[in-house]
């Protein structure tokens, strides 16, 4: 699903001729560079020294000098992420990028650029019944500037989706802000998940019991990517974004029922078209009231969940959850899988995250 600003779609103001149908469609091919030369350096062999697909353009569209030196810090940390990954046992046989223009926008000699990526990684050596690839889709806002000559520069890459990180990107991960409630509340605190493995065994039944977890992980496979319309789509609002709205439809899609009540009461959990519970959509009243309603129990481990569990993330250790995904794949070497909304990705690994993301807060849930 394309976020596409309140811009004209695809076109450039009718009063600048410099930005013709040829002209946009470098700056799409320059954007799809920059990501795949992003994506091209997790993938073993995929690099080659010195050779980048950004070094192509010159001319009329091309780099700017300070945004080459920034395309170089980020291919550097992404080398430091690729080796943290094949620490935890996971590698990239191949990848794939697909950048599309969603809309562009002139003023003056700037240009503010809208595009979506699409991009595919396949897991080496994957299991044989597992997921062979995962995949997300991200949005980006790209800055190019005029100079005298009427020739494009790219000065400045923005990443728009709400929150939480693709594989491939390097920016800060925004984060919700901290939430207080009164004493009285009490809402309960969730311990912080190890993310040591191999993790302690703790199976999980997921054939018999009050939860269907084959139905939860058909849902987020089907709407992954594709937003379900019976529900509102929260990405774009804000800090937080849709992850949490889409982890409630799923866990409702296997057998969790209503708790209805007032919306800013922790204790009530529902999620329609039309109105939704504080708990159904926010990050940290997610946790409060699976806790408190026992319809979750912690695990030690986040490498501990397994199909339809929940795992939630605090990207700077403030004490304010940020980020809510749903397992679903657990493969035979004990890493579980996770898919979720904003930035919309199926079947990530948690060795992924934990590579990505060393320094941040684990959060498990057993359903």
């Amino acid at each position: 699903m394309a976020l596409v600003p309140n811009w004209s779609a695809g076109a450039a103001v009718t009063n600048d001729p410099t930005v013709d149908a040829a002209t946009r469609a470098t700056f799409q091919k320059l954007a799809d560079a920059v990501f795949t030369d992003r994506t091209e350096v997790l993938v073993d062999g995929a690099e080659k020294t010195g050779t980048r697909h950004t070094s192509g353009f010159s001319g009329s569209v091309r780099m700017s000098g300070g945004q080459t030196r920034l395309q170089s810090s980020a291919l550097g940390e992404l080398r430091a992420r690729k080796a943290r990954l094949a620490e935890l046992g996971e590698k990239y046989s191949a990848g794939s990028t697909k950048v599309t223009l969603d809309a562009t926008r002139v003023t003056g000699r700037s240009a503010r650029v809208a595009v979506t990526e699409t991009t595919t990684l396949t897991y080496d050596k994957p299991a044989a019944k597992g997921p062979r690839t995962t995949g997300f889709q991200a949005h980006h806002e790209l800055t190019f500037q005029a100079d005298r000559s009427g020739d494009w520069q790219l000065t400045g890459i923005k990443d728009t989706d709400d929150g939480y990180l693709a594989v491939n990107q390097v920016a800060a991960p925004s984060v919700a802000r901290a939430r207080t409630t009164a004493a009285d509340d009490g809402p309960p605190d969730a311990p912080r998940a190890s993310t040591s493995w191999p993790a302690r065994s703790n199976p999980k039944n997921t054939t018999t019991g009050a939860y269907d977890y084959k139905a939860m992980v058909a849902y987020a496979t089907k709407y992954w990517n594709h937003y379900n319309p019976d529900y509102p789509d929260f990405n774009g609002e804000g800090a937080g974004g849709d992850c949490t709205n889409f982890v409630s439809q799923t866990l409702k899609a296997g057998g969790w029922k209503h708790v209805p009540g007032y919306t800013n009461d922790f204790h009530k959990w529902f999620g329609t078209a039309d109105i939704q519970s504080d708990s159904f959509v926010g990050v940290n009243e997610f946790s409060w009231f699976a806790l408190s309603s026992k319809r979750v129990t912690p695990l030690a481990d986040v490498y501990q969940a397994d199909i339809g569990d929940v795992i939630q993330m605090d990207f700077n250790r403030d004490g304010s959850k940020d980020h809510t995904m749903v397992v679903t794949y657990r493969d035979r070497y004990g890493t579980p899988y996770v898919t979720y909304h904003s930035t919309n990705t199926y079947n990530r690994s948690v060795a992924s995250l934990v590579a990505s993301y060393p320094n941040a807060y684990f959060y498990a849930y057993r359903t």
